[in-house]
């Protein structure tokens, strides 16, 4: 807010104290300002309109049409302004959109499911869901909050941490029944791999080894696929040997629709699902705060 916005706003204040207060000293001491100070603020206020707004006198104070009219629109425009500062203050109640960007496969297995019971707890609340693998710029996309993985290279931005889960190597009954099952890192280079479509992936699985020898697998002969979940629903198709976070394998891996591979080689690497937003000072939004410790007190590792 620039400074004549914020003098007009001031302005506003005293020129509804004087009306409320019926006179410039009472209204003086309501605000802690002398009385001399109150009038050439409406003496002010009233040169810019351009009509008097307050008749004179020894005796009493009379407000002009013009003034009952601005008074009107003053004390609306002043409980307008008190409402919007009780919306952002920290402790308001959440209301409005909150918008909220999430890769796909913790969008499908953990927002999606969780939705009905967030909106349940703040109903004046409307969340604005995008799922996509693709990393956006938050402040570009206006977003309020992201699920992210990996390492944070973004330095303006705040991270909490929601959960971690071991990566494992699976594949369909059906791929097997095709092609076998490998036995080693090394047979997987016969094997159709599948892998992702965008290079901020890290693109190697990693096996167990000689300390000094890590193995590296780069995946080939398989789809390039642009998300998890994606992903998933193809290695269940059996058209190749996937390597995902294991929560959003369980299910598949209990029910013997994937069977983990190569767990004796499997080095215990975490994926981090990470909710992340922009990083200003202590305060948030409320509608945010909310979200965010839902988010942390109903995504359980297990």
């Amino acid at each position: 807010m620039s400074r004549n916005e914020t003098n007009r706003l001031r302005e506003i204040e005293v020129f509804v104290q004087v009306v409320e207060a019926q006179g410039f000293s009472a209204a003086a001491r309501r605000l802690r300002m002398t009385p001399s100070a109150v009038s050439k603020l409406i003496s002010r206020l009233e040169e810019r309109l351009g009509v008097p707004l307050i008749r004179r006198s020894t005796r009493r104070l009379r407000v002009t049409a013009e003034g009952a009219s601005f008074y009107e629109s003053g004390t609306r425009i002043l409980s307008e302004v008190a409402a919007a500062e009780r919306e952002v203050a920290a402790g308001a109640a959440p209301r409005g959109r909150l918008r909220v960007n999430s890769n796909v496969p913790f969008g499908h297995h953990w927002l999606i499911p969780l939705l009905p019971k967030f909106q349940a707890l703040y109903p004046e609340l409307t969340v604005d869901l995008v799922l996509t693998d693709h990393v956006v710029d938050l402040i570009e996309e206006r977003a309020d909050l992201a699920i992210r993985t990996g390492p944070l290279k973004t330095p303006n931005l705040i991270a909490r941490k929601l959960i971690k889960s071991r990566m494992t190597v699976v594949a369909a009954p059906s791929y097997i029944q095709t092609y076998g099952t490998p036995r080693s890192p090394a047979e997987l280079e016969r094997h159709k791999l599948l892998g992702f479509c965008f290079s901020r992936i890290n693109a190697g699985w990693p096996f167990l080894g000689k300390p000094e020898q890590p193995i590296v697998v780069h995946p080939s002969g398989g789809s390039l696929i642009s998300d998890g979940e994606s992903m998933r629903l193809a290695a269940l198709a059996g058209a190749g040997i996937a390597r995902l976070s294991d929560w959003h394998l369980r299910a598949d891996i209990e029910a013997g629709r994937l069977i983990p591979l190569l767990e004796e080689y499997n080095p215990g690497d975490d994926e981090i699902f990470y909710a992340v937003y922009v990083g200003q000072g202590r305060y948030l939004p409320a509608r945010v705060r909310a979200f965010l410790d839902f988010l942390v007190a109903n995504v359980k590792e297990n």
